[in-house]
């Protein structure tokens, strides 16, 4: 099975080969809770998303990645921010493929569907903001999260 595994500041991580435009979403609800996934390559719980087609807007990839990983139709609201730390590093071992990353992090309300788990995601739930902590998630993941939440829009790093 293909991993995912993610290097931030560690000086054994490999050298990265790639940089690939991406999208993650806050999705949120009439309640106010944010939609997470729990990631089939790694078992970290995180925003939907992924990476932008060749011929899509930024909006149009997160509301696809949204759908596609979710099960949840979303209307795109805003923007958390931008993120491009050289020093996170995302290996993929199907391929070999190792990532910088860079990312933008959109907010979104959910319009309709209802939480399905797809290839991508082993769960899907929505969980109140005062949950989260229980949640394991990458620190990069953290940090985007923690940025929505505090309203420190838009983040550029």
């Amino acid at each position: 099975m293909s991993q995912r595994i993610d290097y931030y500041n560690d000086p054994s991580a490999p050298a990265a080969n790639n940089l690939v435009p991406s999208v993650n979403v806050v999705v949120t609800n009439e309640a106010g809770e944010l939609l997470l996934i729990r990631r089939t390559d790694n078992d970290n719980w995180a925003l939907p998303g992924g990476a932008i087609d060749l011929g899509e807007s930024i909006p149009q990839a997160a509301t696809r990645e949204a759908l596609e990983e979710t099960g949840i139709t979303c209307e795109i609201t805003g923007l958390v921010g931008t993120y491009s730390d050289p020093h996170h590093v995302i290996h993929y071992t199907s391929n070999d493929e190792v990532r910088q990353e860079f990312s933008l992090v959109l907010t979104a309300r959910a319009v309709s569907g209802q939480p399905t788990p797809s290839t991508e995601s082993r769960e899907v739930r929505w969980v109140p903001p005062h949950e989260l902590d229980s949640y394991g998630m990458h620190p990069s993941m953290r940090l985007r999260i923690n940025h929505y939440l505090r309203g420190d829009s838009p983040h550029v790093g």
